[in-house]
């Protein structure tokens, strides 16, 4: 009769703690099977035996078992589920399906739970008490890496820069605990344990948790971690900075000496003296810091310089030399051909000479700093006191930017005064204040006088002397004018200022009282002309042209020419005096 039954399940059913298992139990029986009944059992794991946990009649649900009540339900294909599944559901279910007291047939199918709480997956895998601080050569602890509340129990792999550890021995170990917690899920923890070198210090290291999630396989990874490697220093390094071939006079320089160790050893700085001892810098920096700073350096900072190294740990001594060389222009000289002084006319060569390992450029600046020539020689010829200025002389190295040095020499013209300039001559009035000015131009520097009295007021501009003299004008001076004397040890010039009186001349005034008698004359005699008009006593011709004579006229009398060219104008000449027309013959 148990073989007259076929009954169909699935092998496996997956279900997530706290959600609802649905095991499927298909049969076919004989007939109308009206009188069929469907009993499950689930093997319990420790004493891998069945347990009852129901039988089914039709719809309802009998013998229900003490774990599972308030659990079960049967839907109307028969299909038996279980709700608010634990990890403790995680067994073996058996469908069995008979008539009467007869077994037809049955089946079973496996129940897998999973569990992610209380993450919602395995929670993040962190590697915890990793020590960090190794000594290289050595297996010791890495970091350890714990997963909680999972199940079925997770997988735990290790990685060192993203690729997988295997365990090899007396290098890599990989130990691991399981433990299952009362609520059933599972925490797993595995330690990483490793043979590390000075390359490990940049090594990244982290675990991965692979566990099983609705029937497929996840991973979650942990953050990844860096360890610290404590080795001795193979190879120690000493520079300039800048770099030594461009250092210069007053620059501040650093040592930089650099070790590989870890931590870093302790260092001392030594520099060569002339007598080829070695003599102890280290007061002059910091032991820890492995930089020796020098400021303002000269060329007698130039030499060798060491960095010596100490390991603490194992007493290793290491160390490494340096040349520096500080870059220099000394021994700036200028030198004036011909030596003796120079006057105006003269010819004066300048010649500039510097010491320097290095190849210098010569370059010439007046005082206002403009370039007036390169080379190492500027030539001046026909010399005037206008000449007489400051030259400098630019010594630079090209090949080290910033090297530079200067020279400055005054080139002087000497000569007796030379006045360029003064107020003359001067229109002034008697009894007046005015301003008399003398300027010049010498060297040595000379002294301005006047032959005359009054206040003084001397600038100086350059090799220019100016004086002006204030003074008020009296009749000996108007008359004799004034005499400015320039001098210094070469010699003395003068320059006399004449005075001119402002009034006006007599025969000036003369002819201008002409003019104005002139002019009234001509006013007095046109007015006259013009009343005669009004009162009609002097006559027009037509003809255009009249003489108009006095009875008994002489030579000597004044005859007028009066010209008429309009017919309008004569017209208006024949009115008589009440307004009214006159003919021809009246006139």
């Amino acid at each position: 009769a148990a073989s007259s039954l076929e009954v169909s399940m699935p092998a496996v059913v997956e279900a997530e703690a706290g959600g609802t298992a649905r095991i499927e139990c298909n049969f076919y029986p004989p007939g109308n099977g009206s009188s069929t009944s469907i009993s499950w059992f689930y093997v319990s794991m420790d004493r891998n035996n069945r347990v009852r946990l129901c039988r089914i009649a039709g719809s309802e649900i009998l013998e229900e078992n003490v774990d599972y009540k308030g659990r079960l339900s049967v839907g109307e294909d028969q299909a038996l589920s279980i709700s608010r599944v634990t990890v403790q559901d995680a067994r073996t279910f058996v469908c069995q399906v008979g008539e009467g007291s007869h077994v037809m047939g049955e089946n079973q199918t496996r129940l897998h739970v999973y569990s992610s709480k209380p993450c919602q997956a395995p929670c993040s895998p962190l590697p915890m008490g990793a020590p960090h601080v190794l000594r290289a050569l050595c297996a010791t602890q890495i970091a350890r890496c714990v997963s909680r509340n999972s199940f079925p129990p997770p997988n735990i792999t290790w990685h060192k820069n993203g690729k997988q550890l295997q365990p090899e021995e007396n290098t890599v170990k990989m130990p691991f605990t399981l433990t299952r917690e009362s609520s059933g899920l599972y925490t797993v923890s595995s330690t990483l344990f490793a043979h590390v070198t000075r390359e490990d210090r940049h090594s990244l290291y982290h675990c991965s948790v692979h566990y099983w999630l609705r029937g497929q396989r996840r991973t979650a990874e942990s953050r990844r971690v860096n360890i610290t490697v404590f080795y001795p220093a193979e190879h120690v390094k000493l520079q300039v900075v800048p770099s030594s071939a461009l250092v210069k006079e007053g620059d501040d320089v650093k040592l930089v000496c650099e070790a590989d160790g870890n931590p870093a050893p302790v260092f001392s700085f030594f520099k060569r003296g002339l007598d080829d001892v070695w003599h102890d810098l280290s007061s002059l920096t910091d032991t820890s810091s492995g930089v020796l700073n020098l400021h303002d350096v000269n060329k007698n900072s130039s030499g060798l310089y060491r960095c010596q190294t100490l390991d603490l740990d194992d007493m290793r001594q290491l160390e490494k030399d340096v040349e520096l060389v500080v870059n220099y222009i000394e021994g700036v000289r200028v030198k004036m051909e011909p030596s003796s002084p120079l006057r105006e006319g003269d010819s004066v060569r300048l010649s500039c000479n510097a010491h320097s390992p290095l190849s210098l450029d010569y370059q010439w600046r007046d005082e206002k700093d403009r370039k007036v020539a390169e080379g190492n020689q500027l030539f001046l010829s026909n010399l005037t006191f206008e000449t007489s200025r400051n030259f400098s002389c630019k010594v630079m190295a090209p090949s080290v930017p910033g090297l530079e040095q200067s020279k400055q020499v005054a080139v002087a013209v000497q000569g007796k005064p030379r006045i360029v300039s003064i107020s003359s001559p001067l229109y002034v009035r008697q009894d007046e204040v005015v301003n008399l000015t003398c300027k010049a131009i010498a060297f040595p520097r000379p002294s301005v006088h006047w032959n005359v009295n009054g206040t003084a007021h001397e600038y100086v501009e350059n090799q220019h002397i100016a004086s002006n003299l204030t003074v008020r004008v009296s009749h000996d001076l108007l008359r004799a004018g004034a005499m400015c004397r320039v001098s210094n040890a070469l010699g003395v010039s003068e320059e006399h200022i004449q005075l001119l009186d402002q009034k006006i001349p007599e025969s000036k005034g003369v002819i201008i009282v002409a003019i104005i008698v002139c002019i009234l004359v001509v006013a007095v005699l046109g007015s006259v002309i013009y009343f005669l008009h009004k009162k009609g006593k002097i006559p027009c011709g037509r003809a255009g042209k009249q003489d108009i004579t006095r009875p008994e006229a002489r030579k000597d009398k004044i005859v007028v020419e009066v010209k008429s060219d309009k017919v309008s104008e004569e017209a208006g000449l024949l009115q008589g005096a009440n307004g009214e027309k006159r003919s021809a013959a009246d006139q």
